[in-house]
């Protein structure tokens, strides 16, 4: 491999690396607040999750292209990218949060209640504490499919580790493939296995 090559393959692995991070940081600060509020607000939960759900299916390529045209979200560059990414991320984030705290033990939650908890207490003493384990699942999806997901961000300028996918198809060069899923790969498996890792020492004993 030569030195230029290398140099790329950092270079795109650390802008890759920001996009995920970024787009999952934003897509976290929206979902687990967005999935307290269903716990307390059911009615809510059709239209929210079905918003989440919708994203989901929709093929990445074609939700790119679907933001271009858009103003001040869409364009060319990261931020069209980004806004698609949290998108993504919404639904395994967001329902992994409404399913931990909702499948928090009655019992607990009633004995908490029983001894003077007020509300806030009771989500951020016992709720919270009990579903992080499932919160954290979610995260961890969300972290995992996004850096597969981020790979397509290179066909509207989102550059990334996709420049080199993209390129190695257009010319059919194997190396340039190599070179842009390898890397992604090995990021998607260290993120699982660190964000397992968290999510078991986080856990309530």
């Amino acid at each position: 491999m030569s030195s230029g090559l290398a140099h790329d393959i950092l270079d795109l692995t650390l802008e890759h690396l920001f996009l995920v991070g970024l787009s999952v940081a934003i897509a976290a600060a929206l979902a687990i607040p967005a999935g307290i509020v269903l716990t307390r607000r059911a009615f809510l939960q059709p239209w929210m999750l079905g918003f989440a759900n919708i994203m989901q299916t929709v093929p990445s390529l074609a939700l790119f292209g679907f933001l271009i045209p858009l103003p001040f979200l869409g364009g060319i560059g990261k931020h069209t990218a980004i806004v698609a990414l949290v998108l993504y991320a919404l639904l395994p984030i967001l329902r992994n949060t409404l399913t931990g705290i909702l499948n928090v033990d009655p019992a607990v939650r009633e004995s908490a209640i029983a001894m003077g908890m007020t509300g806030r207490q009771l989500l951020w003493e016992v709720e919270l504490p009990l579903a992080t384990r499932t919160i954290l699942t979610g995260l961890r999806i969300a972290t995992v499919t996004t850096i597969g997901t981020a790979t397509i961000a290179a066909a509207i300028g989102g550059g990334g580790l996709g420049v080199f996918i993209f390129r190695g198809l257009a010319s059919v060069n194997t190396t340039l493939l190599l070179a842009g899923a390898v890397p992604a790969a090995m990021i998607a498996m260290a993120a699982d296995r660190g964000l397992g890792w968290v999510e078991h020492k986080l856990s309530p004993v």
